[in-house]
């Protein structure tokens, strides 16, 4: 197949997971087409069968703000003609399943080329493109009306794809295709963990890491306090791997309680499956999460996480089997929790493999990927003019 591929190029999981799904149907033998702000961080422009596209937006003095959805829209009718993609992908619905939507009409127009031609596009839902923005009056009309007028709509989780119907009063088809994790890149090498782990912690510390965009809704800050409880009890350290808005206030809390020499502020890091391999746990305090990209990636790796039951968390994590759950903010249940685990080495030890079994039994890529193949066959054949 040619498939177009549209997402926010930067950190976060919706870009991680779209860059990732192109990478692995590259690899699998199908066109992969990225039509993008920039080139998403996780690719290194050496992929085979896999094109960049920059849409340039005009800066016009005129346009107080860019109207990056309709140079989008067009762009992705551009290539898509060029290139006789089968359908476009894009991932977060704001504004990307508008845009897909002005494309798919502007070709099937002879106002845009002498052919017109039937471009489906498939809309991959991630989490606060419904549960945040999506939801705002100022984007909720176009929000549904773009999800409507999908030719296909996917959700990471069950929590999301019932959120979405609840919320925007969708009754179509939405199919759940949960995240996934390359299992052979998220994996710990001995050899690599013994090179590189002392570098963060010495042989007796224990080593937590944290990997998010640090917006409010990771609550970096519990991240902190979390560590701070468990640092009293527990000789430790902490990587905190990616940046954000909540950097500074995490800093600052790590100076009051007098933990910042025992931190690593590591800021974006492109070698997360060389990184999370090297800690014992992980901590995902988050205020929401439709699913936990960065917990599955860590379980691959056995790193269990601690993290909150919300969202789609508990579709990943068993608690008490591969990895901890709590209520969101309760710091000292999380470092209470953390600090019985580390001094139960047995119960780690089965914690740790579980951890990597669920990944590689449920979230590997070898059971995803076909997923999302088999989703585009059905859409194009339902759709084939």
């Amino acid at each position: 197949m040619k498939i177009g591929i549209t997402c926010y190029p930067t950190y976060g999981g919706s870009g991680v997971v779209a860059t990732e799904l192109g990478i692995e149907l590259a690899a699998r033998g199908h066109q992969v087409h990225f039509i993008t702000s920039s080139q998403p961080f996780r690719l290194t422009g050496r992929e085979a069968n896999i094109h960049f596209h920059e849409v340039s937006v005009s800066t016009y003095p005129l346009f107080e703000y860019p109207p990056y959805d309709l140079a989008l829209a067009t762009r992705m009718a551009e290539v898509a003609d060029f290139y006789s993609l089968d359908l476009l992908h894009v991932h977060y619905a704001i504004p990307h399943s508008v845009s897909a939507l002005l494309a798919s009409q502007m070709l099937a127009s002879h106002s845009f080329a002498e052919r017109r031609r039937n471009l489906p596009f498939i809309t991959t839902l991630h989490g606060t493109d419904i549960t945040l923005v999506g939801l705002d009056p100022s984007y909720l009309p176009i929000t549904r009306f773009a999800i409507e007028r999908s030719h296909g709509v996917t959700a990471i989780s069950s929590h999301l794809a019932d959120r979405t119907r609840e919320a925007f009063g969708i009754t179509g088809e939405i199919e759940v295709i949960r995240n996934f994790v390359n299992c052979d890149v998220y994996a710990r090498q001995p050899d690599l963990v013994a090179e590189m782990r002392p570098r963060f912690a010495s042989a007796n510390e224990h080593l937590f890491v944290h990997l998010s965009n640090f917006r409010a809704v990771k609550r970096v800050l519990d991240v902190v306090e979390v560590f701070a409880r468990v640092a009293r009890v527990l000789p430790s350290r902490l990587m905190l791997i990616g940046d954000g808005p909540d950097r500074s206030a995490a800093e600052h809390l790590a100076l009051r309680h007098g933990v910042q020499d025992r931190i690593h502020f590591l800021g974006k890091q492109d070698n997360v499956n060389e990184l999370l391999p090297l800690a014992d746990l992980m901590i995902m305090p988050s205020q929401m999460e439709s699913f936990g990209l960065a917990a599955l990636e860590a379980m691959a790796c056995g790193v269990p996480a601690i993290a909150t039951r919300v969202g789609g968390v508990p579709e990943l994590i068993e608690n008490h089997v591969n990895g901890l759950l709590f209520e969101i903010g309760d710091v000292d249940a999380m470092a209470d929790g953390a600090i019985a685990l580390l001094k139960a080495p047995d119960r780690f030890q089965a914690m740790s493999q579980a951890a990597r079994r669920t990944a590689q039994d449920r979230f590997c890529t070898t059971r995803i990927i076909p997923l999302y193949e088999e989703y585009y066959q059905r859409v194009l054949d339902r759709n084939a003019s």
